[in-house]
């Protein structure tokens, strides 16, 4: 397989594999991505975004100190040249009209280049239906980006080890010769907050991306910031692990930290997204708040 090419000046074609909606073989499509003069793409990055305009603290969309926050987040990703959602973009239920009225006039400003992936708000009682017309995406799909080969999974459908999207997610990083590789989707494998230590039943994709040598995992739904030392599938810290960042910070509201898992490196309260430079070899991060300051940095060398 030929290397996928990074993100250059200008209207590049970013190729798309996207997933049958039965989970059959991938159909091959493609999408044109606006991005900036520089090969090493900023991507913003963070989930459980928006309150819908009947959550009392929506207030005309302005929010209040600990709620709704998503007109202010939604500042930090204008200058990126693409955004990752990590699911529950409205809450309570993600109907296309809510999406419309409360996603739209803020993060859907770069909608042009955004790679969602869907939470379980989006799916709600209707298996998405608000999520799919309003992105027009299928239910996963990977796309070259920078010299990386990443993966937007699912979470709110079946993802056992014999599963369509696991058998589908192997095929796909046997195939790529990228260096680096990153996947992303709502529900994360670890966490420190209310729904520590997190769900064991994404082992299969930690398992078929671990085994690809594999960096970022990213996920949202815990609603704060949470980064971890690298791991395995099992949980070990290891040289030759996975990061996981989860990002579930942008704007709902936030959660607490009461069980802090082993190799929790960082935790952080506030509303903001994780800004990820991507290079062909590594990768650089920073998590910055809604008022723009850095609370999190770091870089490191791809596996």
């Amino acid at each position: 397989m030929n290397r996928p090419a990074s993100l250059a000046v200008g209207l590049v074609t970013v190729p798309v594999l996207l997933a049958s909606s039965a989970g059959g073989v991938p159909a091959d499509s493609t999408r044109g991505v606006l991005a900036t003069s520089s090969s090493d793409p900023l991507v913003s990055v963070a989930g459980d975004i928006a309150c819908g305009t009947k959550v009392p603290a929506y207030d005309g969309g302005a929010g209040t100190l600990t709620e709704c926050r998503q007109r202010y987040t939604s500042r930090l990703i204008l200058d990126s040249d693409a955004v990752w959602t990590l699911g529950d973009h409205v809450y309570p239920t993600a109907s296309l009209e809510q999406f419309r009225a409360v996603y739209r006039p803020t993060w859907g400003r770069m909608k042009a280049v955004t790679f969602p992936t869907p939470g379980d708000h989006d799916y709600g009682k209707t298996a998405g239906k608000g999520y799919f017309s309003y992105f027009d995406r299928r239910p996963y799909y990977t796309f070259a980006m920078g010299g990386w080969r990443v993966l937007s999974l699912n979470s709110e459908i079946n993802h056992s080890a014999n599963s369509a999207q696991v058998r589908w997610l192997r095929r796909k990083l046997a195939s790529t010769n990228a260096h680096c590789i990153a996947a992303y989707f709502s529900t994360p494998r670890w966490t420190s907050g209310p729904r520590a230590p997190g769900d064991a039943s994404f082992n299969p994709f930690w398992k078929a991306l671990y085994a690809a040598h594999a960096d970022l995992v990213i996920g949202g739904d815990t609603h704060n910031y949470e980064r971890f030392a690298k791991q395995t599938p099992t949980g070990a810290h290891a040289a030759d692990g996975i990061r996981q960042f989860v990002v579930g910070s942008g704007g709902r509201n936030l959660y607490g930290f009461p069980h802090v898992q082993p190799h929790s490196q960082v935790r952080k309260m506030s509303f903001g997204v994780l800004q990820l430079r991507l290079h062909r070899n590594a990768y650089g991060w920073r998590f910055v708040n809604q008022a723009k300051r850095v609370l999190d940095s770091g870089s490191k060398t791809c596996n």
